[in-house]
């Protein structure tokens, strides 16, 4: 009886079937498949933000900028920046590597997944690097050399909800709502402003 039972163990163990599968182990867990977002040639290779995330991006933006400008400050004990030193910030801001944002499809949609954008989907793909990094600089730079530095930093000086107000919503904002339904921000961030 012992050798059938260890040619039947070795046997088993060879062909993948463990002790614990005849003897009522735990199932196996059910296989799931993820798959990447399928990014239209806009979104693959346009050096430009597409249209439809630019509302993400801008709440990417001015999260890093308050983020930057707030470590900025706490540096010099919660004072206001000198002109100098903002200025520095806001150029650092806009060319760090912005490596750490990137795109994931929610609910069939295409969102900026990242630091400050909310819902971030933990069973999805995201497709990080490419021309993400590059398009959210050039947007970051885009801002300051339309608000001003000046501008940016007084609404810093007023809170998140204002740098928000001021780069993302107002009247070219690229989350204010156009009569043809355009871009609307996150969710998420909807109530906060």
């Amino acid at each position: 009886m012992r050798p059938a039972l260890a040619a039947w163990l070795a046997l088993s163990l060879l062909a993948g079937t463990g002790a614990e599968d005849m003897c009522g182990g735990p199932p196996a867990a059910p296989a799931h498949s993820i798959s990447a977002p399928q990014l239209s040639p806009e979104e693959r290779l346009s050096p430009h933000m597409p249209e439809s995330l630019h509302c993400d991006a801008c709440y990417a933006i001015a999260f890093q900028i308050e983020e930057q400008l707030s470590r900025a400050e706490g540096k010099v004990g919660r004072k206001a920046l000198s002109e100098s030193d903002y200025v520095e910030v806001l150029e650092r801001s806009c060319s760090q590597g912005w490596e750490s944002y990137g795109v994931q499809e929610l609910d069939g949609e295409k969102r900026l997944a990242g630091p400050g954008l909310p819902r971030q989907e933990p069973m999805s793909v995201m497709v990080m690097g490419g021309p993400w990094p590059g398009r959210l600089s050039k947007m970051c730079h885009s801002y300051v050399g339309e608000r001003g530095e000046a501008q940016i930093y007084g609404a810093h000086r007023r809170g998140p909800a204002a740098l928000r107000e001021l780069l993302c919503r107002g009247e070219k904002g690229a989350c204010t709502r156009s009569k043809a339904g355009g871009p609307v921000p996150p969710k998420a961030l909807q109530n906060e402003l």
